[in-house]
């Protein structure tokens, strides 16, 4: 045992009549320099008072020392005591976690009261070695034992030294406390279950609905859907207020909204049977928003999410959260309306900005298509009906739009100018020039994001589904999802900027193309409007004929397409999924893949078709379907996006049997 020394306050309590009778000297001395007599007296006086100190230092300072040791030793006991019924479970284990002291309330959570040198593991398996603080800093887990939920801090301790035993020890303990937080977390789940959630429904297509039936069943089928709401959400202890005609307003427990996502929000599937003998099912929009700082904020959320349920075409519900957007249904196709309201709206709109802009700067999305080329040219018609500089940005130039290009491109009816690139783009963009982004909403896949944060002014049109990545900022977004491209908007759009409108034949054939490639020569996703579209474009010179001549493969192009389709193979008894692996004299790689997916769908019992296309270090998927399975759920699963029947994705930093195994396993998950 080392020896105890005393220090501190209690070293100058002991000294210090030792350090008065210094003082008591000089006293001496002036009463010597007085009277000799009287220095005698003095001096006797201080060294008895010096002998008395002296002894009293000697003899008090031990017993003042054993009276310290027995009070600490007491005091030690009576802590030692204290922690031992400690209400808070604490425990002492060595560096690997072997319990060497414990109080009751720990033996009370594991029924033990010896444990021979026990690792905590073996009573709570959460707490392995590895997961054990390495350093001085303190760690928390959570855990769960026999029904409780704990909450656990550790923290090393150093404990160098030497014990009463005179046993030396270098190294350090763990200090284990167990906070029982099983009551604060069913509180924070009852919190969380009683929370409301609110969110708005719409009838995606009323009006067209009330239309296809009688006029005497019009209240009754109203009616209906009215009853099939309020009773759906009855059964969930909701509360649902009508606002208008076709729109309602829903408060609801964050519990039984669970039961909502549990169920996958199958009232979308039962308005649909609501039928008196409507040629249209009546289809719902629903959006819902949470888990934000406040309630006004959740209606702004669920608001976000409606438009944003609208605009991937109806039948489908979102759920908007400060860091996720979850999409449920979406498996029908958005009904065509027959109104061309919005279309004229948004082409005036169009026209004001057009009018108010020096130029514009269209662009559609990386690796451009048909339907890309096409709609950035009636944009082109566009600004020059009103004598305004168009730039076009295309800067990878592929096969498909190469004849198309080739038109433009040494024709004195157009500038030199008119195909420009990136750095280009960026040049001529100023605060006068309007962006007008076609055939994609997503940012990365324009092809130059970076004017898009430069941009004062940003138009969008697109057919395209939205998702949560979208163009933002946009000044004028046109986006209908029921369009079969975005040559047939652009198409709309023209015949109501001006009457006098004039089209060129080269761009009559150009807008031609876009509409007849993207619905696989008018067999998918046409509808009235797509045809009059059509019809408006014949008119102003477009030719069936010369646009077929512009659009035969090579040699090349076509055997690889062949080689794709040879070597598809079944998947789930219903995907077609194959690779198309060009040679060096295919020049347009991803377009081959997409036309071998559309091939793939001419193939008895084949619901989808995936493509999956190697180039420049990527794996370009294409996916395909005709009516029974939506493939924009499937890619938007793996990163991309698209429309019901025609989607795709890009993946990067995988090889070809990774993205393979990924598209399996998204499959069988979606599916199986």
């Amino acid at each position: 045992m080392k020896k105890v020394r005393t220090g501190g306050r209690l070293r100058v309590y002991l000294t210090w009549p030792l350090i008065l009778a210094l003082f008591l000297l000089a006293a001496v001395f002036a009463f010597w320099g007085i009277s000799s007599k009287a220095g005698f007296v003095a001096a006797a006086v201080w060294g008895i008072y010096l002998i008395g100190a002296a002894v009293i230092y000697v003899y008090s300072r031990r017993a003042l020392q054993q009276d310290l040791i027995d009070y600490a030793t007491g005091f030690g006991q009576v802590q030692k005591g204290i922690l031992k019924g400690f209400a808070i479970p604490y425990c002492l284990t060595d560096g690997e976690g072997r319990i060497i002291w414990s109080n009751a309330g720990f033996a009370a959570v594991v029924h033990r009261e010896r444990y021979n040198s026990k690792s905590l593991a073996s009573f709570f398996p959460e707490l392995t070695k590895e997961k054990l603080p390495s350093d001085s800093a303190p760690k928390t887990l959570h855990i769960s034992y026999e029904n409780r939920d704990y909450r656990v801090d550790m923290r090393r301790i150093d404990v160098s030294g030497v014990f009463e035993d005179g046993t030396a020890f270098e190294g350090d303990l763990l200090a284990v406390f167990f906070f029982d937080v099983t009551d604060v977390n069913m509180y924070i789940r009852l919190n969380r279950e009683q929370s409301l959630v609110f969110g708005l429904i719409y009838l995606d297509n009323y009006d067209e609905a009330l239309e296809s039936v009688e006029d005497v069943r019009r209240s009754l089928l109203t009616a209906l859907v009215d009853r099939k709401i309020n009773k759906y959400f009855q059964a969930l202890d909701a509360i649902v207020k009508k606002m208008e005609k076709d729109k309602y307003f829903v408060a609801m427990k964050r519990s039984q909204f669970e039961k909502l996502v549990e169920n996958k929000f199958d009232i979308l599937e039962e308005v649909k049977t609501v039928n008196i003998g409507n040629e249209m099912a009546v289809t719902l929009s629903i959006g819902f928003g949470m888990d934000t700082e406040s309630f006004a904020q959740d209606s702004v959320y669920a608001r976000n999410a409606i438009d944003l349920a609208l605009g991937r075409g109806g039948d489908q519900a979102v759920v908007k959260t400060p860091g996720k957007i979850r999409y449920y249904g979406g498996k029908s196709e958005k009904a065509e309306k027959n109104t061309r309201v919005k279309a004229r709206v948004k082409a005036h709109a169009f026209k004001e900005i057009i009018e108010n802009k020096d130029q514009l700067i269209v662009m559609g999305h990386k690796i451009s298509d048909v339907d890309s080329f096409g709609a950035a040219i009636g944009v082109y018609r566009a600004a020059r009906q009103f004598d305004k500089k168009c730039h076009i940005v295309i800067n990878d130039v592929t096969s498909s739009i190469r004849p198309l290009m080739n038109m433009f491109v040494g024709n004195d009816d157009y500038e030199a100018d008119l195909f420009v690139t990136n750095s280009e783009a960026k040049e001529l963009n100023n605060s006068g020039t309007a962006i007008v982004v076609v055939d994609t909403n997503k940012p990365d896949f324009t092809e130059c994001p970076e004017l898009l944060s430069d941009g004062k002014t940003i138009v969008v049109l697109d057919h395209h589904r939205q998702s949560s990545e979208r163009i933002m900022n946009a000044t004028l977004s046109y986006i209908e999802p029921y369009a079969s491209s975005a040559c047939e908007m652009v198409s709309e759009v023209l015949q109501y900027l001006a009457d006098d409108i004039k089209i060129s034949n080269i761009e009559a054939d150009c807008l031609y193309a876009g509409i007849m490639i993207d619905t696989n020569n008018f067999l998918s996703k046409t509808g009235v409007r797509t045809f009059e579209a059509a019809a408006f474009l014949r008119r102003n010179g477009a030719d069936v004929t010369r646009v077929r001549k512009l659009f035969r493969n090579d040699l090349a192009d076509y055997q690889a397409r062949a080689d794709a389709v040879r070597g598809a193979g079944m998947f789930l008894d219903c995907f077609a999924i194959s690779v198309c692996r060009c040679g060096s004299g295919v020049e347009s790689p991803t377009i081959v893949g997409a036309q071998a997916a559309n091939e793939l769908l001419n193939i008895n019992n084949v619901k989808a078709s995936f493509v999956l296309t190697p180039y420049e270090d990527t794996i370009y998927i294409s996916a395909r379907s005709i009516d029974e399975v939506n493939v924009q759920l499937i890619m938007e699963n793996m990163g991309g996006g698209g429309h019901m029947n025609i989607a795709g994705t890009q993946l990067t930093g995988v090889t070809l049997e990774e993205a393979e195994a990924l598209l399996k396993e998204t499959l069988t998950k979606m599916f199986a």
